[in-house]
């Protein structure tokens, strides 16, 4: 899964001067305010970026994007439009469904239906730290129905009757997400059935035992656009105190606290010299540099396209916060590349900018060169700059494999997508994938590659490569 407000919390923060409130603030030398402004911006973005979204998905009513409140699932019974802006790169092949878990109370349980062997399905784990902590689903569990429990932070338990397995968020809030393969149009009714079986009940409830006391209620700080651009290590202080602290992040939070950003503590200016005001904001923009300077070299280029995994566990991250904060920019919520695989291009397979008012262009794959998955693979068109889905003349924001029987394949057996603002002509429209009148980025999805050759795993080093995109003869 893909954020856009709420991405572009980063280059206006920047230049928005951070008019904020009342702090204590430690003296600290120019040089040194910037150097852990920088280290605290990368290791806070996913963080920050994650509670944004909770925000409008679970708590703001008011929200355009809001869709249910905590521990109540949410089946979105369409797929991505251009018209979903809360999540940057949003994926159009799987309607999702989505829960949002308050685990302070108690324990939640998950419940899946049987779901037919030939649709895909997966229920990904995902804490706020941005761990992908566990899943459920047709590479992970199966397609057979099961009960599965999931425990907030410092739960001491057995793993009750009837529970297949037991997976545990570190941290109290924790959003999980499921998709569910739509094949066509005309599939959403046997969608929305698999759906209705996705079930959300506490641990008590399970149990039919009385409830434990309900959690406190917490007082969120909202987190609009504008207040993330001008308050960016505000809300870091806000959201640190739903991350309990890890040996991993110890010390750099020990340096946030420093310049002070400490987890539910007001931050501001106000104590602040103009130079370290000016440092901290240096060290913002820094930060955002070095994380887009990892997204266009953290991946192998393969004929144009950035292959590679961001997407994990704790011990996939290991501490390592470039690659965290590079992951949530290029598209918060990926999955394991286990279980899927994102290659993503905004160029030709020669290094040109893709730009589709200027160019038209091709992507072929030769003939038994198609993606090797075990599940289904797609191409989904964005706009370069905002890296959301275009509004077109089809309503076509993607070419994926449920949609081969309905493709032309030329001569050779191999197939060629039209990737261009304008229709291709009627012979080729089947085929046509419609760009912006401006610069593209594209995203390859591969749902459960397979992991014998040809694959796409190892991330970068698989013996099968996508082929580059070309300009149109």
């Amino acid at each position: 899964m893909k954020t856009t407000r709420n991405l572009n919390l980063l280059s206006a923060a920047l230049a928005a001067g951070l008019a904020l409130t009342t702090v204590r603030a430690t003296e600290l030398p120019p040089a040194e305010t910037k150097a852990i402004a920088e280290e605290g911006f990368i290791y806070g973005l996913p963080i920050v970026m994650n509670y944004a979204v909770m925000y409008e998905f679970a708590v703001d009513k008011k929200s355009s994007q809001f869709k249910a409140p905590f521990n109540e699932i949410n089946n979105l019974h369409h797929v991505a439009t251009y018209k979903d802006t809360a999540v940057v790169t949003p994926n159009s092949d799987t309607p999702y469904s989505t829960i949002w878990l308050d685990l302070r109370a108690e324990p939640m349980v998950l419940s899946v239906p049987a779901v037919p062997k030939e649709r895909y399905y997966s229920v990904q784990l995902i804490d706020g730290n941005t761990y992908n902590y566990g899943y459920i689903g047709s590479r992970a569990t199966g397609n057979d129905p099961g009960d599965y429990l999931v425990v907030g932070p410092g739960w001491k338990g057995e793993k009750p009757p009837g529970i297949k397995k037991v997976f545990t968020s570190m941290t109290p809030f924790s959003l999980t997400v499921y998709r569910t393969q739509l094949f066509n149009p005309a599939d959403m009714p046997n969608v929305e059935k698999v759906q209705a079986g996705y079930k959300v009940q506490p641990l008590s409830a399970f149990l039919r035992q009385p409830a434990p006391p309900a959690a406190p209620k917490v007082d969120f700080l909202p987190a609009t656009s504008a207040g993330i651009k001008e308050n960016f290590y505000g809300y870091l202080a806000f959201a640190l105190q739903f991350v309990p602290p890890s040996a991993e992040d110890k010390e750099v939070r020990a340096k946030l606290a420093r310049i002070g950003v400490e987890p539910g503590k007001t931050f501001g200016f106000k104590n602040l010299s103009p130079e370290q005001k000016g440092a901290l904001v240096e060290g913002m923009k820094a930060g955002d540099e070095k994380v887009d300077k990892f997204l266009a070299s953290g991946t192998k280029n393969i004929n144009g396209w950035g292959v590679g995994s961001f997407f994990g566990d704790r011990a996939f991250y290991s501490g390592n916060w470039l690659l965290r904060a590079g992951a949530a920019k290029a598209g918060i919520y990926g999955n394991d590349a286990a279980e899927a695989m994102y290659p993503f291009t905004r160029t030709t397979a020669t290094g040109e900018p893709l730009d589709g008012s200027k160019h038209n262009y091709t992507l072929t794959f030769p003939a038994g060169q198609l993606p090797p998955v075990n599940a289904f693979w797609s191409v989904t068109m964005y706009d370069g700059k905002s890296q959301l889905l275009i509004k077109n003349p089809i309503n076509r924001y993607l070419i994926n494999s449920p949609m081969l029987p309905t493709m032309k394949k030329n001569a050779d057996d191999s197939l060629t997508l039209y990737i261009q603002k304008d229709s291709p002509g009627a012979d080729k429209e089947s085929n046509w994938l419609p760009a912006p009148n401006d610069t593209i980025y594209l995203a390859m999805r591969l749902y459960w590659p397979k992991t014998e050759p040809p694959s796409v795993l190892p991330p970068g080093e698989g013996t099968w490569k996508p082929p580059g995109i070309v300009v149109a003869k």
